[in-house]
């Protein structure tokens, strides 16, 4: 199902990532900012709507970097490093229509990482800011498009799960953020 199938069962991938794409938005922050959003140093947190203007203030106001991230996003990122293969690592997930999604892919290639994104142009390309003050850093995720995985993806990623089960390949699951569990339970659960 999906554009996906024909990746999944690709020889020349070894590893393929299925996620919540975010850009992160990072940028090295005055303490003001951790003040006015109410933000706490080492946390991480969805974004509500006292956080929205967050993202156009950091890149407004500061040196932003572009990173391709989200949890799983990140370990596909590393996993490419470490492999030292441009392509070998394939990553797909739901991404808006615009120019977060444009500098999110563009990102991800610079990583040498193979992305499929879905698109849903109704709603924006999902961020993460990511504010640095000193050694410390606080995560703010605006999901959005991220959160609009089709379910025709979810089958594909039971169909990746299969099909490494059956040819005694590895799946695994990325579990860092705290929110996956307490809102996507059932999908993880299936998997």
């Amino acid at each position: 199902p999906g554009i996906l199938a024909p990746l999944a069962m690709s020889s020349s991938k070894l590893v393929l990532g299925l996620g919540n794409p975010l850009l992160d938005i990072s940028a090295h922050v005055q303490h003001d900012v951790f003040s006015k959003y109410g933000l706490l140093p080492g946390n991480a947190i969805l974004a509500e709507d006292k956080h929205l203007p967050l993202y156009n203030e950091l890149i407004e106001n500061y040196e932003v970097t572009y990173i391709a991230g989200g949890a799983t996003q990140n370990s596909i990122r590393v996993c490419q490093w470490m492999l030292q293969d441009k392509g070998k690592c394939a990553y797909s997930g739901c991404v808006g229509d615009d120019k977060f999604a444009q500098e999110l892919r563009a990102a991800a290639h610079r990583d040498g990482v193979d992305v499929h994104y879905m698109v849903n142009a109704e709603k924006p390309t999902g961020t993460c800011a990511v504010c640095i003050e000193g050694k410390e850093r606080s995560l703010v995720a605006n999901l959005s498009a991220a959160n609009d995985f089709k379910i025709s993806h979810m089958e594909t990623a039971l169909m990746v799960a299969k099909h490494c089960a059956e040819h005694n390949k590895i799946y695994s699951l990325n579990l860092a953020a705290p929110f996956i569990i307490e809102f996507f339970r059932q999908h993880v659960d299936a998997l």
